[in-house]
């Protein structure tokens, strides 16, 4: 089912939204919708269940007796709330900008990719701060503190705070967790740890892939969900100030779900309302004839939330 625009001279533009969305992916910069997978709903704010670690973990008598009835039980959920908002950007483009650049570059394309990762460079940073917070993963079962042990000191024992952190998420849900989730900056920090380079020196072509599938193994996980994204950080008009959108103060290990079914364990989820924004990033197009340019809109109806912190386990990983 499409949306339908009323009152609005707005035209979708898949086809741009599409291509702005494969360019940005290639980039491989944002991370946030892998963290918080993305659950696809037709209602902008409900009250869903959320199966809970007491469910999946509970003891149960399977013993049965000859011509007797199996016992019976089921499962318990936890309702949990999300409420969509809207985000979005506009960028103008000139008709004399497009006339300009017409021979150098695809100027709608242009437009629609920058004003996109403005818009996705938004949704990670709300999702770094509903993940690496202190506030939710509070309290030792949920938050370690590793800063006397720092993952710039080569010679701290990353391997085995990963695997005590793993442990409390296991100690807690009865799940390993399979996901280590942190900067760029600190995978460069545990390639340079004296214990991994010494456990990967034997990797036969070390290609990034290779390295990170490599020290996945040793650090007893799957993946690791690298946040390349960096943002400008200096005030309007002052010099550019890079700084990393997921903080290298922090790293974590999680349980994601694998699918889009909530019934699957998962730390959290985002919620994307279908029925007014059916992708992440949806892109429209308008005339605004006074300013003799078309304008490009990029906009989404999310949700992102932390359904169950027991799921992962927080770790500060620098002084």
């Amino acid at each position: 089912m499409g949306v339908e625009y009323q009152g609005t001279r707005a035209v979708p533009r898949l086809e741009l939204g599409v291509a702005a969305l494969e360019f940005i992916q290639q980039q491989d910069e944002f991370i946030g919708t892998r963290v918080l997978p993305i659950f696809q709903t037709k209602k902008k704010a409900s009250i869903f269940p959320a199966i809970t670690r007491e469910s999946i973990t509970r003891d149960a008598d399977t013993k049965r007796a000859p011509r007797g009835n199996y016992n019976r039980d089921g499962f318990q959920a936890k309702d949990k709330q999300y409420n969509c908002e809207e985000y979005g950007l506009e960028g103008p483009l000139d008709d004399g900008e497009r006339n300009m650049y017409a021979s150098d570059f695809d100027a709608e394309l242009t437009t629609v990719q920058i004003v996109t990762r403005r818009v996705l460079q938004a949704q990670e940073k709300r999702i770094v701060a509903q993940v690496f917070n202190t506030g939710v993963f509070t309290g030792a079962a949920l938050f370690t503190d590793n800063s006397a042990a720092p993952w710039d000191n080569a010679a701290t024992d990353v391997v085995a705070q990963v695997r005590a952190a793993r442990e409390k998420v296991r100690s807690n849900s009865g799940i390993d967790p399979q996901n280590l989730i942190c900067s760029k900056a600190n995978i460069d920090r545990l390639l340079l740890n004296t214990g991994i380079k010494d456990a990967i020196k034997y990797v036969a072509r070390l290609t990034e892939a290779e390295i990170l599938n490599a020290l996945a193994d040793i650090l007893g996980v799957k993946n690791i969900i690298v946040g390349k994204a960096i943002y400008n950080s200096a005030k309007e008009g002052k010099t550019f100030i890079s700084a990393d959108v997921w903080s290298d103060d922090f790293a974590m290990v999680a349980v994601i779900g694998a699918s889009e079914r909530l019934s699957d364990p998962s730390m959290g989820r985002t919620f994307l309302w279908t029925q007014d924004s059916p992708e992440n990033a949806t892109v429209e197009q308008y005339r605004d004839d006074a300013a003799r340019s078309d304008i490009f809109r990029v906009r989404q109806h999310v949700d992102e939330i932390v359904i169950d912190p027991y799921f992962a386990h927080l770790m500060k990983v620098d002084a």
